[in-house]
């Protein structure tokens, strides 16, 4: 199997690091079975020369507002926009794969609130979120929802 893309964006160091973790943890599955795909990942910031990309590929994203509350009062996205712009770029939202979106439960329903509106404006699933910086069994459920989502997508829905 392919290596899994992620493209995501790391505002506070959180995704970052869950990414390092699940990259990791997805090494770990690989070296017990080769059919477990690998993880390559690409940081996306505002020093990013946007490209066409070619491949599909997940993206994960945090959540930052300033101002609304994304729920009835509309929603002002702060520091994070960047990468739904690369996503908007030429032909790239066609080969986005999903989305996985992370942020703080305390803030209720704005939650993922940026995955869960990326995955509509691009038209791809929400496949799975974690909060901060997740905890090992994320890793193990996120892996597992990209490995599942890239079978359906193939054909191989077990």
């Amino acid at each position: 199997m392919q290596p899994i893309r992620i493209l995501f964006i790391s505002i506070e160091g959180n995704t970052r690091n869950f990414i390092e973790h699940l990259t990791d943890y997805a090494a770990q599955q690989h070296a017990t079975d080769a059919a477990n795909p690998t993880i390559e990942a690409t940081e996306i910031s505002e020093a990013s020369d946007f490209q066409p990309e070619t491949t599909p590929y997940f993206c994960f994203v945090p959540t930052y507002l300033n101002g609304g509350n994304g729920i009835d009062n509309g929603v002002k996205e702060l520091m994070t926009n960047v990468l739904g712009e690369y996503i908007a770029f030429q032909n790239n939202a066609r080969y986005l794969l999903g989305v996985v979106g992370s942020g703080n439960r305390n803030f209720n329903e704005q939650y993922c609130l940026t995955a869960k509106r990326y995955a509509r404006q691009f038209n791809a699933p929400f496949i799975a979120n974690y909060e901060l910086r997740g905890v090992p069994a994320d890793e193990k459920r996120v892996y597992a929802a990209m490995v599942a989502r890239l079978k359906e997508v193939n054909g191989h829905v077990d």
